[in-house]
């Protein structure tokens, strides 16, 4: 592949000279071009929820293009590879610090304990996640070709390391770039065929076009791929429009009551708490219903929302009963218990639990994909950490279980159709929502129930991020969401992404709804998953290999 002394030169991608501010970007070095590139990550960071501000990830984009342009000019394609690394590193850092800061809100919630732990998940973790964005443009400087092409070896760097980071070590996939245009609830509409890292790969082509307007020396490869991501925003808001239609039908027979009894996270677990809990709990789900309105058949409690093992405690199952009405079924959050085997420790499973007004546990679901460190120290570190007296945040002897079967995410709730159950951040893995194989299920999933408890961090971004993220799993899967918090933000969404109701953070409310009926058919990324990604990676790669072949 030899040199490509005009790839990345300050006078301009295409030999035009370039605006002073370009060329003296493009020629930074060393720590300057290592903090311009963490402060450009920070600055894209407010294109995530709840700010949703577009221009501040273009602005950030075309800062880290002309960054590369600068890394990539005047070396071998190898000898690209470690500062285009480095550029990536620090763009993610910064992404990530600015996403993510309020990660520290949880290590408050015990500080006795937590506090000395505070900057490893503030600063550590964005620190280690940013490697994903170095190697996604690491491999995109190997692909740095000339004018537009690059963007497209961006796009291919960044979506395959925002897929590797969803995926990897359990993955993580919180605030993934495609979130940008995810906010809109016309653009989100694309998720139903081409999901989240689709509508990543689109964002990076889309916000980092414009780096062109300063680069071009030709008309159409200075103004041209600006134009097409205005297009190209164009035509996906007016799809979004067109595919959102009349509002969705309702199931009828169904009448929700989500119960958000805002409990504080440092009393929630203290089992001197227990009965208050429990009443607190009864009377909010019994509260009279609006004129007119009829009575709830179902009622939704957040997760864990016991500080005790409900199915080992008959009294207090019984009181539960003893609020549900006739013919009531209540589907709420709670730890539970699973006897060992000869020589193994009990283990625990962060569960939900349907409950008849029998007070009979007809059907549970165990959380399958846990939260590291909060709900459990990672097996090459247990004994380790355990032996200088760390835990992981949730207060288990010996930390939660995963649930085993991906299929036990199928809930029978009597008068519901069969709901897809996630705990938590399960919410946030796109394609992951539903079994690959359910058999003992004979209709497809109705309804997507996820129960949270965000109160660990507090009136920050994180519940509202969490929030956009859930409800993007109802538009890729074509199913209602119904969204049931500790301490907010509560909501039902329906197949389309619109929120029909919800509730304010950091309040103790109740709210009755609807439960609106999935999409008939389903959706193209319910089908096929991410497949049109994989189709979307190919074509930015074929794209970048091409112009790196031309003269």
């Amino acid at each position: 592949m030899g040199h490509a002394r005009d790839v990345g030169d300050p006078r301009g991608a295409m030999g035009r000279p370039s605006p002073g501010f370009v060329q003296a970007i493009a020629r930074l070095t060393g720590w300057r071009r290592l903090g311009l590139a963490w402060l450009a990550g920070a600055l894209g960071a407010l294109a995530m929820p709840p700010y949703g501000f577009l221009p501040a990830l273009a602005v950030s984009l075309s800062v880290a293009v002309w960054l590369t342009d600068g890394a990539a000019a005047d070396r071998t394609v190898l000898r690209r590879l470690w500062p285009c690394f480095l550029i990536g590193w620090a763009w993610g850092f910064g992404y990530l610090t600015a996403g993510l800061w309020w990660l520290g809100q949880a290590f408050l919630v015990e500080a006795d304990e937590f506090l000395w732990a505070l900057p490893l998940g503030v600063v550590g973790l964005p620190f280690a996640l940013g490697l994903f964005y170095g190697a996604g443009f690491g491999a995109a400087g190997l692909l740095w070709a000339r004018g537009p092409a690059r963007i497209a070896a961006l796009a291919f760097g960044i979506g395959a390391a925002e897929w590797l980071r969803g995926h990897l070590f359990t993955g993580f996939p919180w605030n993934t770039l495609g979130m940008a245009l995810a906010q809109n609830l016309w653009l989100m509409q694309w998720a139903a065929a081409i999901g989240l890292y689709g509508l990543t790969i689109l964002a990076v082509l889309i916000c980092a076009a414009p780096a062109t307007l300063a680069t071009g020396s030709h008309p159409r490869s200075r103004f041209g791929p600006s134009a097409a991501a205005a297009i190209v925003l164009i035509g996906m808001a007016l799809y979004g429009a067109v595919r959102l239609g009349p509002p969705d039908p309702v199931v009828t027979g169904v009448r929700l009551r989500l119960v958000q009894p805002n409990l504080p996270q440092d009393a929630k677990f203290r089992p001197e708490n227990r009965a208050d809990i429990v009443d607190r709990y009864i009377e909010l789900s019994q509260r009279p219903t609006e004129a007119g309105e009829p009575d709830p058949t179902h009622i939704v409690w957040p997760e864990s929302a016991f500080p005790f093992l409900i199915q080992r405690d008959p009294d207090a199952l019984a009181k539960v009963a003893a609020g549900l009405k006739p013919g009531q079924h209540l589907v709420t959050g709670a730890a539970r218990a699973e006897e060992p085997l000869p020589g193994e420790r009990l283990r625990y499973f962060n569960a939900v639990m349907v409950i008849g007004p029998d007070g009979v546990i007809s059907d549970t679901y165990d959380k399958v994909h846990l939260v590291p460190f909060g709900e459990y120290l990672p097996a090459p570190l247990d004994a380790a950490l355990r032996a200088l007296g760390l835990r992981q945040f949730v207060a288990i002897p010996g930390g939660f279980s995963a649930g085993t079967l991906a299929a036990q995410r199928i809930l029978t709730v009597p008068g519901l159709p069969p709901v897809a159950a996630t705990i938590c951040y399960e919410a946030i893995f796109p394609h992951a929502i539903l079994p690959a194989a359910a058999p003992s299920v004979p209709r497809p999933p109705g309804l997507i129930l996820n129960v949270t408890n965000d109160a660990w961090f507090g009136d920050t971004p994180g519940p509202r991020q969490h929030l956009a993220q859930a409800r993007l799993r109802a538009v890729e899967e074509g199913l209602p969401l119904i969204r049931d918090a500790n301490t907010g933000i509560s909501a039902v969404i329906d197949p389309h992404g619109r929120i029909l109701a919800q509730t304010e953070l950091d309040k103790e409310i109740w709210l009755d709804a609807d439960l609106p009926a999935r999409i008939v058919g389903g959706t193209l990324y319910g089908q096929f998953g991410d497949a049109a990604f994989a189709l979307m990676l190919a074509a930015c790669l074929g794209g970048a290999l091409t112009a790196r072949r031309r003269p």
